[in-house]
């Protein structure tokens, strides 16, 4: 109980404010040009609609206040939110891998494909089946349950096996494998094109009517640079992904499979345990991408994480300055 209390409004904390300055500095220019950084954001969106479904309700437990343990509509509710928005989040991030593949590819149609319009048609893409798949939560999670790890848990042997295949399949393995493949792919890719990277180059007419050609590597390097960080925020991700995600689903298949077995309290409490610990560690993945980007994102993200604060310190001086002119312009109007 203490565990959930106190660990839990620190995950809380951490995951919201990280994943509302992730939605800051990747809404901002240039990286919100990118396919990838594009889904990095509504990856950050759908982990934040999760850790808010999820986690709430843990440490309002600890004080009987989490009403999804009575009330069958918010119940089912929660469970829908949490479970859709962690899918989301995760095929995100192993679209992203495929963006990354695409981006480093040799083949030049395959780096035409990576596009923010491929991007947004595959997010939409990805946000309509995983509602779809996550529907079945909606009939299969009920409240006031007894003999489960939460009040508000699976009604039947046979609802808790599909949801938690479907949470182990779809949300935790299914992704990570299309992350790892892509990712290795990617790496290939990467170590292709390190010996060719062809520089710009200029032409320019001197006063003398001659022309003279300058060869400009900045841009070329720039763009390298930043596909080099995206690459290794990405790779970070995959692995801390995996290790704080597949416990959990292991152990839903295991609790669900052991339901109706007799067990000590002692098990019993050893199990509740574990459950609690590793239902955490889900939200801590879920709140985990905007400290991953701040420290291997490099210069990269870290200069849009300034740029966003001092635009918004920007917008809201211009407000003010706009609203003293108007209100200036109205007090001659009434003289």
């Amino acid at each position: 109980m203490q565990v959930n209390r106190y660990l839990g409004i620190f995950i809380f904390v951490f995951g919201i404010i990280g994943n509302t300055l992730n939605v800051l500095v990747l809404s901002q220019r240039p990286l919100c040009l990118n396919p990838c950084a594009w889904l990095f954001l509504i990856s950050s969106i759908a982990n934040s609609i999760g850790i808010l479904a999820g986690i709430i309700s843990r440490f309002l437990s600890t004080w009987a206040l989490d009403l999804t343990n009575t009330n069958q509509f918010l119940c089912k509710i929660r469970a829908f939110l949490l479970f859709d928005g962690i899918t989301i989040g995760s095929w995100l991030i192993a679209l992203a891998t495929i963006d990354r593949w695409l981006s480093s590819n040799i083949n030049v149609i395959r780096r035409q494909q990576s596009t923010l319009k491929n991007a947004q048609r595959s997010t939409i893409l990805v946000v309509i089946l995983s509602t779809i798949i996550q529907t079945q939560q909606l009939y299969c999670f009920e409240a006031n349950l007894t003999n489960t790890p939460l009040k508000c848990y699976t009604q039947t042997i046979v609802c808790g096996i599909i949801s938690d295949v479907c949470f182990a399949l779809v949300t935790i393995l299914f992704p990570i494998i299309v992350m790892f493949i892509f990712g290795l792919m990617t790496i290939s890719n990467v170590r292709k094109t390190q010996s060719r990277l062809q520089p710009e180059t200029l032409t320019m007419n001197a006063r003398n009517g001659h022309e003279s050609t300058i060869t400009n590597m900045r841009n070329p390097l720039q763009r390298k640079k930043s596909d080099r960080h995206l690459l290794i925020m990405l790779f970070i991700q995959v692995l801390l992904i995996l290790l704080f995600t597949l416990p959990l689903s292991a152990y839903k298949l295991y609790s669900t499979l052991t339901r109706n077995v007799l067990k000590s309290t002692l098990q019993n409490t050893i199990e509740n345990f574990m459950f609690n610990i590793f239902l955490l560690a889900l939200y801590v993945s879920c709140g985990m991408p905007f400290y991953i980007y701040t420290l291997s994102g490099g210069r990269v993200f870290l200069k849009n994480v300034v740029n966003s604060q001092f635009l918004a310190v920007e917008r809201a001086n211009m407000t003010k300055a706009q609203q003293g002119r108007t209100y200036k312009r109205y007090s001659k109007e009434c003289k």
